[in-house]
């Protein structure tokens, strides 16, 4: 993702009550979800066209295929922007009842950054990806585990999206490779409601609303925050945090109401692991996982 500059001065001051149930027995298993966390950063760097890339499409697809429906890899070919190459890239899309017209997706993005440009020491070598890839991915894995042994009443769509942080930093033209493609390339019926996570990991978990996000879906992002702090998480705050460009964009873009949950303070304010070698399994946390997988899925189970 890159954070959008021009609108990180956004505040939102909203007041609204709900009620929601405050049971949450998802079964959402948080360690588990930590130990695919942990597998795929084992893999290594997972950037486009890198041998770690290849071992997580197949590391994928052995967890996925028994769960989903229909698992679909969604192979595509672009020109690479900084050589010339080709960039091959796929996206995984696990369906769960995909004859339903009612969908929601949830996604995240499984590609590493082929740089860490603000690492002092190898700004150039690949980085591993902890938090920035892994822990969007590992929640929806375990989310999908559920989702199997206990079906939700709308259809879910959960894509795993290449290509998401390909691009030199400010050149947003090469970033949501995979997301751009999909809105282009959808597997019928596209869904109303589009759900990412993006660095949910941080063992210093601090959730602030995507103003991009409550523009796009006000009602859906007070839904998430309102029923997390019901459950008591204080992990989700309701404050306004960066705009962010991110893989919900090109959705919001076709009109379809899409929220971005990510902790852009990674690990506080001065952002200081993101996009470095710091970025490690050992800055994350099960704890935090489990914020996040269980409040979604404890929002799923309420559609």
């Amino acid at each position: 993702m890159q954070f959008d500059y021009k609108k990180s001065g956004l505040t939102i001051l909203l007041i609204f009550s709900m009620v929601i149930s405050s049971t949450a027995q998802t079964g959402f298993h948080a360690e588990r979800a930590f130990d695919d966390l942990q597998a795929q950063c084992d893999l290594g760097p997972r950037n486009p066209n890198s041998p770690g890339a290849n071992a997580a499409i197949q590391f994928f697809q052995s967890i996925l295929e028994p769960l989903a429906d229909t698992l679909h890899l969604q192979n595509f070919q672009l020109d690479d922007p900084y050589s010339s190459g080709k960039l091959n890239l796929t996206n995984i899309v696990a369906r769960f009842q995909p004859q339903k017209s009612q969908r929601i997706i949830l996604c995240a993005h499984w590609d590493t950054r082929p740089r860490a440009e603000y690492d002092p020491s190898h700004p150039e070598r690949a980085m591993i990806g902890a938090n920035d890839g892994a822990s969007g991915v590992a929640i929806l894995l375990e989310i999908a585990r559920q989702l199997k042994a206990n079906p939700v009443n709308p259809g879910i769509d959960i894509i795993l999206f290449d290509g998401e942080d390909y691009g030199a930093p400010r050149d947003l033209q090469y970033y949501l490779l995979g997301s751009r493609y999909y809105v282009e390339h959808p597997y019928p019926p596209m869904a109303q409601q589009v759900i990412l996570l993006d660095m949910v990991g941080d063992a210093e978990l601090t959730i602030k609303v995507d103003p991009v996000s409550y523009r796009a879906a006000p009602r859906l992002v007070e839904e998430i925050w309102t029923l997390a702090g019901d459950i008591g998480y204080d992990q989700f705050q309701f404050v306004a945090g960066a705009s962010m460009y991110d893989d919900h964009v090109p959705f919001i873009e076709q009109g379809i109401q899409a929220i971005d949950i990510i902790d852009f303070e990674y690990p506080g304010p001065d952002n200081a692991y993101w996009h470095t070698h710091q970025d490690t399994p050992d800055k994350c946390s099960a704890e935090s996982l489990e914020a996040v997988g269980n409040t979604v899925l404890s929002w799923l189970y309420q559609q």
